[in-house]
């Protein structure tokens, strides 16, 4: 929870922390890591700690809304699904197997690569896809608790459906969504980062995590050991996928924590 607090600080401060603009030549190309460039300068010659703080802004703020959006159309179809029943519940699974039978990342490519690389076309192209796994979980949560008996005698008290939906069934959903959360923002993630490794994400000179470790990786080839200044040459790639996993692995901690708080067992 520490290190998810350092990321969401570092991301809203970005402005306020980076030594040097986002986009900004601060020196010449390939500085060792030296003051002021504490680790180095990329081959436009830009602050390589300051992308790095921006990067958290971006990267991390894209996810973030591109999760939520995707929960707010995958849960709200699963819910009214597994509530309503008949036509409407045959015709969204159905529509989710056929996007689901489609591999993610081969189709992200497709439609980015037709409709263009905007935030805006990565954000809606991602949510709709991830929201498929989204509808799967919370359709299947909502039909085990429509079952229980509680829900019978709120339907003969003549609740509504809107009623049912948030006075019994989001309650007790609640706990696995939460922690689908958390799996989901950690999915989307890494599929922002990979899609900008492959030069579909964010676009320059926008910094990103994806996008600055292709930048840098070519540098391991440069990189000699024998000389810590050269040395740095080698770990430049190392930073931004060391963000990249250090938030991954932060995230799936807290999510594990919420689990094992939700399922009641004690240590």
């Amino acid at each position: 929870m520490l290190l998810i607090a350092l990321y969401a600080f570092v991301a809203i401060f970005a402005p306020l922390i980076a030594p040097y603009p986002e986009a900004g030549i601060a020196g010449a190309r390939y500085l060792p890591w030296a003051a002021p460039h504490w680790l180095g300068t990329d081959a436009l010659g830009r602050d390589v700690l300051s992308r790095l703080i921006y990067g958290a802004r971006n990267t991390v703020g894209i996810a973030l809304l591109t999760t939520i959006l995707a929960f707010v159309l995958g849960a709200t179809l699963g819910l009214l699904a597994a509530t309503l029943g008949g036509w409407f519940d045959t015709f969204s699974a159905r529509l989710v197997d056929v996007l689901m039978a489609i591999p993610s990342l081969i189709f992200a490519l497709l439609i980015l690569t037709i409709s263009g690389t905007s935030a805006m076309a990565l954000v809606l192209v991602i949510a709709v896809l991830d929201s498929t796994r989204v509808y799967r979980l919370s359709r299947a949560v909502a039909q085990d608790i429509l079952t229980m008996d509680y829900i019978e005698v709120a339907r003969m008290r003549g609740e509504g459906l809107g009623w049912i939906v948030r006075r019994e069934v989001l309650p007790n959903a609640g706990a696995p969504l939460t922690a689908e959360f958390g799996l989901r923002f950690c999915f989307v993630f890494l599929f922002i980062s990979a899609l900008s490794f492959l030069g579909l994400g964010l676009q320059p000179p926008t910094a990103d995590w994806g996008s600055m470790v292709r930048e840098s990786a070519k540098l391991i080839a440069f990189a000699n050991f024998a000389s810590w200044q050269a040395a740095t040459f080698g770990l430049a790639p190392l930073l931004p996928a060391g963000a990249i996993a250090l938030l991954t692995v932060a995230v799936n901690l807290v999510v594990d924590w919420i689990l094992h708080l939700s399922s009641g067992l004690k240590e």
